[in-house]
């Protein structure tokens, strides 16, 4: 798979990091752009489509986790990888819980970053391009996966890359239980059993008018998710 054609933004202020991320993909056949901070990060994506964002967590003037939240709430459906410390857990389940796609610790090894990446630009690709825009009907809510929203009367929700991904595979498997290897398998073997269950969760709370009793995505316990429409 060639990946020549994706044009990814790093986000770290360490400048060593920085340089070492833009050779390494560089060489691996992606176009980068490397920036120190949000506010350069602001600059660029003014101007360009980029395919992926890879965001360090720790940074000064607005951390990573900030930025993140910022351009989601934007309605920004870029793809984010986040750079953790080892031992940030709350900082990784927080991005989760915010929409970020995937995270890795640091320090990791540089084709674990390759295979995370991918797993994400898979997904990506999987979302239709066409321009016969494909729409479902869940309840009162309108899916676009081309568009990565859902829709009702009243407003429109963004949902990331994963989110949408897992809605189409729920969509096309609507009154089956499907278990939580079988999400995996379609997402990305990058992900992990709890990425997705927050990811389930984030979905309801878009979806739902009441996330805590679902009616549309439900838990059967032992057994995996069923989604009805």
């Amino acid at each position: 798979m060639s990946f020549e054609e994706y044009h990814i933004l790093v986000v770290d202020d360490d400048q060593r990091l920085r340089d070492l991320l833009a050779r390494y993909l560089s060489e691996n056949g992606f176009l980068v752009t490397a920036v120190a901070s949000a506010a350069e990060a602001d600059e660029h994506l003014k101007f360009v489509a980029y395919d992926l964002m890879i965001l360090d967590v720790m940074m000064p003037e607005e951390s990573g986790l900030d930025y993140a939240r910022r351009l989601i709430k934007a309605g920004s459906t870029l793809p984010i990888l986040f750079l953790t410390a080892m031992s940030d857990t709350e900082d990784r389940i927080r991005g989760l819980e915010i929409g970020v796609d995937e995270y890795l610790p640091k320090p990791f090894e540089p084709k674990e970053l390759l295979l995370r990446m991918r797993a994400i630009l898979r997904r990506q690709k999987m979302i239709p391009t066409h321009k016969s825009e494909q729409t479902f009907y869940i309840g009162k809510w309108v899916f676009s996966p081309q568009k990565q929203t859902l829709k009702d009367a009243e407003k429109t929700v963004s949902l990331t890359a994963s989110e949408t991904e897992i809605l189409r595979f729920l969509l096309a498997r609507a009154g089956e239980v499907v278990n939580r290897d079988q999400v995996l398998e379609r997402v990305g073997g990058a992900s992990s059993a709890r990425a997705i269950d927050i990811q389930i969760t984030r979905l309801r709370q878009k979806m739902e008018d009441d996330a805590r009793q679902p009616k549309h995505i439900q838990t059967i316990r032992n057994q995996g998710y069923i989604l009805w429409v």
